[in-house]
Parts: structure tokens; C-alpha cells; sequence
């Protein structure tokens, strides 16, 4: 008891002056409260925009950048469908090999009804061409069962691809291609007939709507005849199936495409990504660009032969985007400074010097935000990832796709235009 009253005696003290703490605090309550409504009738700042599909209106071009690499493709579909979902409007879709595909069956289709064609693509292109290996439930157990099972249904798979090939998209070719005979034209050179390709397209795609300028589209191949890389632009031409079927037309698994006179092969032959075709278009826009890659540039050091095989192509097709996007981060830092420098010398100068002239043709304000998303393989994938058309591991990088997106979504301010010296950035939500 005698440690307890101590603390208890300051206690009755501070509850007798109480009630002059009170009195005393009343004027100044009063004076608050006669400045609360001046307080009140001040201005409210500007509400900054807080949803990715308000950010992304800040942009002059929303583009959606898409890599060839496949049966991972579906990892596109998915990322597609978190914009769709967050209600990103896309004003140009740009890609090359199975990336031009995806392009074709999103531009080819209303808003409403893109996310619901694309499942159509793919659940029709992952099943095999003429016999299924296993009943749907089954084959999903084997999917879901332990990583061995796993390994061993989408080798299985891809066997089948090599072997029958894709419905509505390939078929082995009969009679098959012989290495030392001259086939009798230049599109049966190839181990593969992709006439179902075409009619997949022409069913799924509208390509009156694909050219009606609605939405800019670009695809990527490369002309056999010259080794030219060259993109199909529909603000310059009209395309149709053949364009799109010549960017994913890998040799010597698919034939050439034949295009007003010229025959043309995968564009990833050259370079597997737009996205220095969607950056430094002409004139330069604010630009939002989602980059999405299907090859990881950064890996492990192999361990076996079919590591080496599988890092091979890794390496061969990512296209060092991250490169690219550091130069133009540098070039684009160079422009700025340009501008700035210009200001400093007098307008009647400026006009008068040819030098200035050229200066000013090349200097930009001009800003760029390009989100990055990025493929991460799967324990039970290999080197033939890109042709493994099983309908799980489709439905597998689908949700890799669009939990990516989200995640990318979620970070806060990611989308907000640059305000650096250079008015660049790039973002990747796994870095």
C-alpha cells in the first residue's frame, strides 16, 4: 500500500486543477472555431489521379508491346486482360511472331470482347491437331499431381506438337519437306502447313476493324529476299492475315508468307520486341508503354546440355529489352538537355541559325513510361517451353500474365508520367 499511494496523491492534485485547465483553454476554442469557416472556404487542391485507368489518360499513346515466344504467349493474354479489367484503353498494340497473333485477335475485336476471343485462341490452338493424349479431367490431375507428373505431361505434350501438331494453327506436311529436293514453291519450304492459321484468323478477327484506325497496329517480319526487318504499320497499309502470319512464320517450321511479291519469315529473326519501333515513332507523344517479354534476358548458368539449350534461346530472343530501354533513356535524357539549352539562346538566334534549327528539330519534352513484365519460367518447364501447347500450362501462364499485371498496377504512382531530367522510367515489379 505504502508503493501505491504516491502515484494515486498526484493524480487527485492534477484532477483538482482540472477544471481552471478548462477555463483557460475556452478562449482559445472559441478563437478556433471563428477561424474554422475561412479554413473551410479555402480552395481544395487538385485530386490526383489514382487509378491506373486515370493515370494512363495522362498519355498521349497507351501501347502494348508484345514479344514472340510461342506457347508462352498466353502470358500475354493475361496481362492483357488485367488492363482490360482495370479499364486501360490501349491506342496501339504493336508485336512480333506470337505476340503479332495476340495483336490481331485484340484489335480485331470490340473492347468488350477481346479478353473472351483471346481464351477462344488459345483454348483452340492448345489442343492437339487430330487425337487428344489424355481425357481433359486426367490430363488436369497430371497437371495438378506431383513435379514429376508434371515434367512428364508437358514432355508428352510437346512431343504431340512436334508429331500432329496445333488445332487451328499447324500440321505436319504432307508429303513432308525433303532436305536436298526443290519444293515447288517457296511456301511448302517448311516442316509445318499453317493453312489452319489463316482460317483461325479470318473466324476470330476482324481486320475491317483492325484497319479502320480505331487502334494503331504494328507488326514485325523480316523480308527473306533482303534480310530487311520491316514493320506491317496499319496506318500505312492495309493488312490482313498474311501480315500477321508472316511475323510468326519461324523457319523451318513454318513456311515463308507471300506479300505483294516478297516472301517474308518471324520477325524474331532480327529483333523479337517493337518497342523501339513504338518509342521513337515520329512525332514523339507521351507514351505508356507495357512491355511484355516471354524470354528472361537474366537466368542461371546452365548445368546440363538441355540447360545450355534452354538458355540459349533465352538469351537469342529476349532482345535485351532492358538495353534498349536504357539507351533510349539516354537518348531521351540528351534530347531534353537539348531543349533546355536551346532556351538559353535568344529566339531571334535561334531562328535565324541553321544550327539552332537542326537543334530544335531534335530536342523533345516529350515523356516515357514503360512497364516492364517479364515471364518467369516454371520449375517443370525446358527448352522446348515455346512449343509445349498443353491447355494447363496455358491456363498456367495465363494467371502468371495477369497476376504480374496486377501486381505491376498496384504499385503506387508507378504509372505517373516521369518528372526526371530525362523524362524516362522504366519499371519492372519483380526488380
Amino acid at each position: 500500500m505504502a508503493a501505491t499511494s504516491p502515484k494515486r496523491a498526484p493524480a487527485r492534485k492534477n484532477a483538482a486543477r482540472a477544471p481552471a485547465r478548462k477555463a483557460a483553454a475556452a478562449p482559445a476554442r472559441k478563437a478556433a472555431a471563428a477561424r474554422a469557416p475561412a479554413a473551410a472556404a479555402a480552395p481544395a487542391a487538385p485530386r490526383a489521379a489514382t487509378s491506373p485507368a486515370e493515370q494512363a489518360r495522362a498519355y498521349e499513346t497507351v501501347a502494348l508491346v508484345l514479344q514472340g515466344g510461342g506457347a508462352l504467349g498466353s502470358y500475354q493474354a493475361g496481362v492483357f486482360e488485367g488492363l482490360a479489367e482495370a479499364g486501360v484503353a490501349l491506342n496501339w498494340v504493336a508485336g512480333i511472331s506470337i505476340g503479332a497473333l495476340n495483336t490481331a485477335v485484340i484489335a480485331g475485336n470490340p473492347p468488350e470482347r477481346r479478353v473472351e476471343r483471346l481464351n477462344e485462341f488459345w483454348q483452340r490452338i492448345c489442343q492437339p491437331a487430330y487425337w487428344p493424349l489424355f481425357p481433359p479431367d486426367f490430363e488436369q490431375a497430371l497437371f495438378d499431381g506431383s513435379e514429376l507428373q508434371r515434367v512428364g505431361l508437358t514432355m508428352l505434350q510437346t512431343l504431340s506438337a512436334f508429331v500432329q501438331g496445333q488445332r487451328g494453327f499447324f500440321v505436319p506436311r504432307w508429303p513432308p519437306a525433303s532436305t536436298g529436293v526443290a519444293a515447288p514453291r517457296p511456301d511448302q519450304v517448311s516442316h509445318y502447313d499453317t493453312a489452319g492459321l489463316r482460317a483461325t484468323l479470318l473466324e476470330l478477327c476482324d481486320f475491317d476493324r483492325i484497319n479502320d484506325g480505331g487502334m494503331r497496329v504494328s507488326v514485325g517480319a523480316v523480308n527473306v529476299g533482303t534480310g530487311n526487318f520491316t514493320y506491317f504499320d496499319n496506318t500505312r497499309t492495309r493488312l490482313g492475315p498474311e501480315h500477321f502470319m508472316a511475323s510468326g512464320a519461324l523457319p523451318p517450321g513454318f513456311p515463308p508468307v507471300e506479300i505483294d511479291g516478297g516472301f517474308y519469315w518471324d520477325g524474331g529473326l532480327v529483333s523479337n520486341t517493337p518497342l523501339m519501333e513504338v518509342l521513337q515513332t515520329s512525332p514523339r507523344r507521351d507514351t505508356l508503354a507495357f512491355q511484355v517479354d516471354l524470354w528472361s534476358s537474366r537466368g542461371p548458368l546452365p548445368d546440363s546440355l538441355d540447360a545450355v539449350a534452354e538458355r540459349t534461346k533465352d538469351i537469342q530472343y529476349s532482345s535485351r529489352t532492358r538495353f534498349v530501354t536504357d539507351m533510349l533513356q539516354r537518348e531521351q535524357r540528351f534530347r531534353s538537355l537539348l531543349r533546355h539549352v536551346l532556351a538559353q539562346v535568344p529566339e531571334a538566334a535561334r531562328a535565324n541559325d541553321g544550327w539552332c534549327r537542326t537543334a530544335a528539330a531534335l530536342a523533345c519534352s516529350r515523356r516515357y513510361n514503360v512497364q516492364h513484365l517479364i515471364y518467369r519460367q516454371k520449375a517443370y518447364e525446358h527448352q522446348y517451353k515455346d512449343v509445349q501447347f498443353g491447355l494447363q500450362t496455358m491456363r498456367d501462364h495465363w494467371s502468371a500474365g495477369l497476376a504480374d499485371l496486377r501486381a505491376t498496377l498496384a504499385v503506387e504512382g508507378g504509372l505517373a508520367p516521369p518528372d526526371s531530367d530525362a523524362g524516362f522510367v522504366a519499371h519492372d515489379v519483380h526488380r
